[in-house]
C-alpha cells in the first residue's frame, strides 16, 4: 500500500476512534469489497491488523469482479487474515468462518453501469441481499449493515429537502433508474421483513453521493467523469442544464459513518449518512474541478449521451440529524480538500 493511502486509512481510524477496537479479533464478511467502498472497508480492516490490533481480525472477502478493482490498491491479497474468493453473490454461499460481522456492499452503483447490467443490478441487491440474510440466520452475527441509497428517495418535494429518513420517496418504478431505485427500495423492505420476523439485527444506511480515492475513473459518475476529462485535456460535459444540484461526502468521512452505522445503529432502521453541507450544481462544480486542477478547462452543457438513465433529481441533499445525534456522526472534509486530494490519487495512478 503506498504512503498516501496508508495515511487516508490513518484518518479514517481517527475518525473512529474508539470504535475500532470492536473489530479486533472478529471475523468480518465483506461484499462487493473489490468496488469503492468495500475496497475501503477491506484496507481499513487490513490497516487496523497492522497497526493496532493485538488480536487481528479475520476478513472474508467476495466480489464478482462486474465492477470491482482486480488490481486494487486498497487491498493485500497476500495478507493471512484475508479470505478472498470470487463469488456471485446472487447464489446462496457459506463462507468458510461464521462471520461475527456482515457489511453487505455488493452492488452496482454508477447509473451508466446499472443503466448497462439493469437485471444484474436488481439482482444483486434481491437475491444477494436475500442469500445474505439468510445466511445471517445460521450464522446469527452481532449485526447486517446493507448498502441502501439516497436514490431511495427519488426526486424530493423541496419542502423536504434536506431529506430526512422519514421521507418516503417520490420514485418512478418504471424509468430507467428503477433498476437501481426500486430494487434499493424493495431491499429496506426485505432487511426489515427479516428484522422483525427473524430478528436479524440488520440496520439499513443510506448513502449520498461518496467520493474520493478508490473511484476507478472510468467509473461514469459525475466527479470521476470531471476529473477523467480534465486530466486527459478533454472537454468536461455537464448534463442538461448544468443546474442539477448535489452535495459530495468525501469517503473517510462516508466510511466512518457506514461503520457508525454497523456498529451503533438500532436493528431495523435506516440512517442517511453523506454531507449536508455545500450544495452545489453541477455547473459550479465543474468550475470547482477546474480550480482544483489549476488551469483553465474546456467546460460545455451537452445533451445526455445515449443509454444514460434520465430522471436524476433536480436537487439532493440530506438530513443527519439521526445520524448526530445517535451516532455522533459528524463529516469534516469539505468539497475544495476533497477534489484536491481525489486528483492526487488519480495523478499517483497515473505515475
Amino acid at each position: 500500500m503506498n504512503e498516501f493511502l496508508s495515511q487516508e486509512l490513518k484518518e479514517l481510524s481517527e475518525k473512529l476512534g474508539t470504535l475500532t477496537k470492536r473489530f479486533e479479533g472478529k471475523t468480518i464478511l465483506v461484499t462487493g469489497a473489490a468496488g469503492f467502498v468495500g475496497s475501503w472497508l477491506v484496507g481499513l480492516l487490513q490497516w487496523l491488523n497492522k497497526n493496532q490490533f493485538t488480536h487481528p481480525a479475520t476478513i472474508i472477502a467476495v466480489d464478482n469482479y462486474i465492477t470491482g478493482m482486480q488490481q486494487n490498491p486498497f487491498i493485500d491479497m497476500n495478507d493471512e487474515h484475508l479470505l478472498f474468493e470470487k463469488v456471485d453473490i446472487t447464489k446462496p454461499f457459506t463462507p468458510k468462518k461464521r462471520p461475527d460481522l456482515i457489511i453487505h456492499g455488493a452492488g452496482i452503483a454508477s447509473p451508466v453501469f446499472y443503466a448497462k447490467y439493469p437485471l444484474e443490478t436488481m439482482t444483486s441487491t434481491i437475491d444477494g441481499l436475500r442469500n445474505i440474510l439468510e445466511l445471517a440466520r445460521e450464522a446469527k452475527p452481532e449485526a447486517v449493515l446493507y448498502f441502501s441509497s439516497s436514490e431511495i428517495y427519488g426526486d424530493p418535494d423541496p419542502k423536504f429537502i434536506p431529506t430526512p429518513e422519514t421521507y418516503n420517496g417520490n420514485v418512478s418504478p418504471t424509468g430507467l433508474r428503477a433498476c437501481y431505485d426500486e430494487a434499493k427500495r424493495f431491499g429496506e423492505t426485505l432487511s426489515t421483513v427479516y428484522h422483525r420476523l427473524y430478528d436479524i439485527p440488520v440496520v439499513l444506511v443510506r448513502p449520498f453521493n461518496v467520493y474520493g480515492p478508490g473511484m476507478k475513473i472510468d467509473d461514469q459518475r459525475v466527479l470521476p467523469n470531471f476529473l477523467n476529462a480534465a486530466l486527459n485535456g478533454k472537454t468536461l460535459e455537464i448534463y442538461n442544464r448544468g443546474d442539477q444540484t448535489r452535495t459530495f461526502c468525501y469517503a473517510t468521512d462516508a466510511v466512518n459513518g457506514f461503520l457508525r452505522v454497523l456498529l451503533s445503529g438500532k436493528p431495523g432502521e435506516a440512517y442517511n449518512i453523506g454531507m449536508d453541507k455545500e450544495e452545489i450544481s453541477m455547473a459550479d462544480l465543474a468550475k470547482r474541478v477546474e480550480t482544483a486542477v489549476g488551469k483553465k478547462l474546456d467546460i460545455q452543457i451537452k445533451d445526455y449521451p445515449e443509454g444514460y438513465p434520465v430522471g436524476d433529481p433536480n436537487r439532493r441533499c440530506p438530513a443527519l440529524e439521526k445520524a448526530r445525534t445517535n451516532l455522533d456522526y459528524e463529516p469534516t472534509t469539505f468539497l475544495d480538500e476533497g477534489l484536491i486530494r481525489m486528483l492526487k490519487w488519480y495523478q499517483l495512478l497515473r505515475g
